[in-house]
């Protein structure tokens, strides 16, 4: 057997069987809540339900439940193989929609292909579901299935392996001809295969253009002509009589070849015939009808889609049907409609044409991401698909009268959706909300990196912030186009520059560093010399009131940002030492450990002041801190060293500031399980409180917990964010991803507004 062959089986077969399990939702221990979900409680939902059957949606899991229905009469590649056989494949089908867009489904295979009693059978189940989609199933049967099922049943049908691979593939198709620039409406449109796919695709290019004068069609017997005898009512639709009788003539300057086939049907020969910059969407699984490698080797000026993961430009249709039937739950339509299609078809084709997120590019191992020849639709991996395509799809319903109930807020809708997907992103979509009401003007004292250029780029278009750039603005513009990113409208400075705007501001901050640092040894001539470091720069526009907050790091050790914030900015007047804190945002909720990033081994009364300091930053997010005091003992456990150090904080913590509820101190298990922790240690004075904060006994125990979890413990860190500085500098790891860059940059604009306050 291959190792593909055995790793597949082994993944099916190991542990619970299949991919799917059902899971209560709701409390189920106690007599109590069985007779709760069961009799006889259980009968006051029924006898609401049948005064009113919309109260299903109340009442039961109808409303986010969706039938993924076959008779395994055409699965993936490997065709009729029947209905328990494709049963592996409709498992899977499920798996996505729950992991991509947080649907229950239930995988129904019927062992019926006579199309009467197949949608006899669909339609007396139909009340379990939300919405059904309807999978391998073949030609052309699928057709009038589809169609009587949409027109009997008022709940949304879609049948997935024709209408999903349109809707991505004409994303897909409306961006390759706008890098080209070419006209949808005078292209040339080659098809090879007649099926379910192949029709669906042909049906929605028209929709989005295509002439169909300018169509030629294939099946396994050669073109689709009027005079043939063998044709079904659905591929006479595509039917020519232009006397086009061969593939080659067919293809012969074409501007687009769409393969919904087999391997191999596309040769070199024919590639070569094909007009300028053509477009190839090869997708027969598993194998293309042209490989990838012959393609871009024959074709220098190709753009190369396939259905493949291992080649740019995949065409998957898991970019739609989790998130179409989200928004069509979402409204409780009665119908999947064109109208609604197309909303999908121009979410996900206007969502390529944005910066790529930087957890993308890493699961694909690729640095360079970006709209262009390789990337005309969004990966599946993408995170901002559960909150564009549903909305667009809830809106075209809307407008369309087929949705059964409104959305009026779609700010708190999209704050639904990203909660669906499991972390806790309330804290940031709240400094989000509060930064954007007053943007402030934030130096990034490390532009020349493309990370950051993205995060700009976002926190401007999203009136997060005003970015400024400082470095070499030849470089910086050499970046910026060769990651395709737009700061046109940025204001760079160039502190190396001798024009004289940059030396009069060079100049003024020169004067202000002198001041500051005229009794610790800098002279003037030192000071004008450090205008040429770019974070001393940065950090004298935050001092000088030239800009409201400074982010660097990406490409500076830590210590050559904290210092210029130090020795310009400095720490306010009311706190003995700064200290740093990470926020981890995980399934449970935010937690906040310090100090991960500042004081190498804080004496007790320093890592008094990291408890107070981290206690106010916490409060400012909204939360309220339950704060443990780390070491490797609990209450005394173990004498002297880090126990003691910490021992001694809490104790002045709790004498002079018995309003900060800490204890400790504690092992870690101690401070996160309440239960174990209220069984041993009873008289804690955390009593059955949760912890959320972690104060740490020195940098090396926190920094190393904090990128532990944040790499073995699929948790997301947002920080170092520095506590305790006059006005607000954040140094970002070298390491940071846009998102994080944006996420600090949100934080830094939210501290100058408080500071501003």
């Amino acid at each position: 057997m291959s190792s593909l062959k055995e790793d597949a089986l082994q993944y099916h077969a190991s542990g619970r069987k299949g991919k799917i399990q059902v899971v209560p939702t709701k409390p189920h221990r106690t007599q109590r809540d069985l007779s709760l979900a069961y009799s006889p409680g259980v009968a006051e939902p029924c006898l609401e339900i049948h005064k009113d059957p919309e109260d299903a949606y109340k009442y039961t899991a109808k409303g986010n439940l969706v039938g993924v229905i076959s008779n395994g009469t055409a699965v993936l590649g490997l065709g009729d193989i029947g209905a328990v056989a494709g049963k592996p494949v409709m498992e899977g089908k499920g798996l996505l929609f729950k992991i991509f867009a947080d649907i229950d489904v239930f995988d129904i295979e019927v062992d019926q292909t006579n199309i009467d009693d197949f949608i006899k059978t669909v339609k007396a189940i139909s009340p379990t579901f939300g919405g059904i989609n309807l999978e391998d199933i073949k030609a052309p049967e699928c057709f009038e299935i589809e169609n009587r099922l949409k027109a009997e049943l008022d709940i949304p049908v879609m049948h997935d392996d024709q209408h999903g691979t349109a809707i991505i593939s004409g994303a897909g198709l409306l961006n390759a001809l706008e890098i080209i620039d070419k006209d949808i409406k005078d292209i040339k449109l080659f098809v090879s295969g007649a099926g379910a796919a192949a029709c669906a695709c042909t049906r929605m290019y028209i929709q989005l253009g295509v002439n169909p004068d300018n169509i030629v069609m294939t099946d396994v017997n050669g073109v689709l002509t009027k005079d043939r005898t063998d044709l079904s009512v659905v591929n006479k639709e595509f039917a020519i009589d232009n006397g086009i009788t061969t593939m080659d003539e067919g293809i012969k300057n074409a501007d687009v070849f769409l393969g919904l086939s087999a391997a191999g049907v596309l040769k070199p020969h024919m590639l070569k015939t094909m007009a300028k910059d053509p477009i190839v969407f090869a997708m027969a699984n598993p194998t293309p009808e042209i490989s990838y490698e012959e393609a871009v080797a024959t074709r220098k000026d190709i753009i190369m889609a396939t259905g493949r993961s291992d080649y740019p430009n995949q065409i998957n249709n898991v970019l739609g049907f989790p998130y179409i039937f989200r928004g069509a739950l979402d409204v409780r339509a009665t119908a999947i409609n064109e109208e609604m299609k197309m909303a999908a078809v121009y979410a996900i084709a206007e969502l390529a044409k944005e910066p790529v997120p930087d957890m993308v590019k890493k699961a694909y191992n690729k640095e360079n991401m970006s709209y262009g020849k390789e990337y005309v639709v969004p990966t599946p991996l993408d995170p901002r698909l559960i909150e564009r395509v549903p909305a667009a799809i809830a809106k075209a319903a809307m407008k369309t009268g087929v949705a059964r109930k409104q959305i009026t807020d779609w700010e708190a809708y999209k704050e639904e959706l990203l909660e669906r997907m499991g972390t806790d992103h309330a804290i940031m979509r709240g400094l989000t909300a509060k930064a954007k009401s007053n943007p402030k003007r934030v130096v990034f004292s490390d532009a020349l990196n493309v990370n950051v250029l993205q995060a700009a780029r976002i926190v401007k278009d999203e009136g997060i912030a005003i970015p400024i750039l400082v470095g070499v603005t030849r470089k910086i513009n050499d970046l910026a186009i060769e990651n395709n990113i737009d700061i046109s409208d940025f204001k760079i400075i160039d502190n190396t520059d001798d024009c004289d705007d940059v030396k009069a501001q060079k100049a003024k901050y020169a004067q202000l560093v002198f001041k500051k640092r005229e009794r610790d040894g800098v002279s003037m001539i030192g000071a004008d010399r450090l205008m040429d470091d770019k974070n001393y720069f940065g950090a004298a526009m935050v001092e000088s009131g030239d800009v409201d907050a400074m982010i660097s790091g990406v490409n500076s050790p830590y210590a050559d940002v904290i210092r210029p914030a130090l020795q310009i900015v400095g720490k306010r007047d009311d706190v003995n030492k700064i200290a740093g804190m990470y926020m981890l945002r995980t399934k449970k909720g935010p937690y906040f450990f310090a100090d991960t990033s500042i004081n190498k081994q804080p004496t007790a009364e320093e890592l008094v002041d990291i408890s107070l300091l981290t206690k106010e930053k916490v409060e400012e997010f909204g939360v309220k801190p339950v704060m443990a005091m780390l070491s490797c003992s609990n209450f005394g456990s173990v004498s002297g060293g880090l126990s003691s150090k910490a021992r001694k904080a809490v104790s002045i913590l709790h004498k002079q500031y018995p309003e900060v509820v800490i204890d400790g101190e504690m092992q870690a298990n101690f401070a996160l399980n309440k239960e174990l922790r209220m069984d041993r240690f009873p008289f804690s004075k955390l009593d059955d409180k949760d912890v959320n904060t972690l104060i740490f006994p020195d940098l090396a125990s926190g920094n190393i917990t904090y990128k532990t979890m944040q790499e073995i413990g699929s948790t997301e860190a947002i920080g170092p964010i520095v506590m305790g500085l006059k006005k607000p500098v954040h140094v970002l790891q070298l390491s940071s991803s846009v998102r994080e860059i944006v996420d600090m940059t949100t934080m830094a604009v939210v501290d100058a507004q408080t500071i501003e306050n």
